[in-house]
């Protein structure tokens, strides 16, 4: 008989890409996918390790797994797979973990795997992960995840992802077209485009650009030559999203008058601990620009608190330069240590209550934001593309500028984009 297979991703878009890539070549495999609330004979866990949170996220699913289904074999990928398969090894319960440069073999990995394998762990140097592997999540969700690009040559003091994901690479324009090729025959309406530093897009397997390929001229090519209706900016470093990238999405038929750009911290001295490749008065510059071409458009922020040496008065400066900002909401991370990360080399650490008290404060920015900006728009009439149905039988979708619709189910707005008053 054939197995069943359950997967569940943490952390970010890419991830549920991949994750979602890797149930349908386990389909493709004859294994049977299960959701991942009911009782299944494989499980697979697609991590995440930016946060601490993650960490504690996987070791809790494994405990659930194993109290629903006792002799279930479980499979441990992703990031912290990769950062740390020999933590995970030792979790009870875990039956394989799967280093980056093999979790896309997952199908003849979980043909292999017995009861018999406790802990057993295939994984290489993250320096050897030089292919890019594509992805995107069809038939999930009518809005597509698309994985272009993978890995990150930045190096920020707080970060893993190098270490988890190795170097940048990306897929080439022409493979890009015919997988949103694909998708839009498969009926998708938009696709987001993913990676972990998207804008460094057109870096090949070797680590040297390709020719004439980067990621404004992946977006030209997909304004020219794609079918799929919308497509969004999952997020780009502010350093790498140009002016003449934002002036053509202000003129673009099909890129949404949207932007996801990390700041991580309005205060220079902070950015400069934490390596980043920018100050906050390009940052500025980068959301004036947007805004005096699209009004209307959505800007969010990504933003760190509690990062070591950040005083009160660091603090409030990012505070009072996130207030001053155009944007629309912030995504808020508290500040964790990492392992074998440049920031552990800081001295002066923040305690973790006054990390909590700063991100309780800029949620609460964000919150406010989101209504200003929601408010700012209500009566007028936008195109909303509807996703599926909701559990409480309600349906939800997406404005072109990333105002969330929510209405009660109705057949035949699903997957459809509709004129809409907000």
């Amino acid at each position: 008989m054939n197995k069943s297979v359950a997967l569940h991703t943490l952390g970010c878009k890419l991830n549920y890409s991949e994750t979602t890539a890797m149930a349908r070549m386990l389909e493709n495999d004859g294994f049977i996918k299960k959701d991942f609330d009911e009782v299944a004979d494989l499980y697979v866990i697609n991590t995440c390790s930016v946060t601490d949170n993650a960490d504690k996220e996987c070791r809790q699913l494994v405990r659930r797994i194993q109290r629903k289904a006792p002799e279930a074999l479980v499979v441990i990928t992703g990031c912290y797979a990769q950062l740390k398969p020999q933590e995970i090894a030792a979790i009870p319960g875990v039956n394989l973990v799967l280093g980056a440069a093999e979790k896309f073999n997952i199908a003849s990995h979980l043909k292999e795997l017995t009861k018999n394998d406790s802990g057993k762990i295939c994984s290489c140097d993250i320096e050897d992960v030089n292919i890019f592997i594509p992805s995107f999540s069809l038939k999930e969700r009518t809005r597509i995840f698309l994985k272009v690009q993978d890995g990150c040559d930045y190096n920020c003091s707080f970060c893993t992802i190098p270490m988890a994901r190795g170097k940048s690479r990306s897929d080439s324009i022409e493979n890009v077209l015919k997988n949103v090729a694909e998708i839009t025959s498969a009926g998708g309406k938009e696709i987001v485009l993913t990676g972990i530093n998207l804008g460094d897009f057109g870096k090949g397997y070797s680590g040297g650009k390709k020719h004439g390929e980067d990621f404004f001229e992946l977006m030209k090519v997909l304004e020219a030559e794609s079918q799929i209706e919308r497509i969004r900016i999952s997020s780009i470093e502010p350093n790498l999203l140009t002016n003449d990238m934002i002036t053509f999405v202000s003129n673009s038929k099909k890129f949404m008058p949207h932007f996801h750009i990390p700041l991580q911290s309005g205060s220079n001295k902070t950015l400069a601990g934490m390596r980043r490749r920018y100050k906050k008065e390009l940052y500025a510059e980068r959301v004036d620009l947007i805004k005096s071409l699209m009004p209307h458009a959505c800007i969010g922020a990504d933003v760190i608190v509690g990062f070591p040496g950040e005083t009160d008065a660091d603090f409030q400066e990012t505070a009072d330069f996130v207030a001053g900002l155009d944007i629309s909401y912030l995504h808020v991370f508290t500040y964790s240590e990492r392992d074998n990360t440049q920031a552990l080399e800081i001295q002066t650490i923040v305690p973790i209550t006054v990390r909590n008290e700063r991100n309780k404060i800029l949620r609460n920015t964000s919150y406010l934001k989101m209504q200003a900006f929601t408010d700012k728009h209500i009566g007028q009439t936008r195109k909303v593309l509807f996703e599926g149905e909701n559990k409480n039988g309600m349906m939800e979708g997406f404005t072109d500028n990333y105002i969330k619709i929510i209405v009660p189910y109705n057949s035949a707005l699903e997957n459809k984009i509709a004129d809409w008053v907000v």
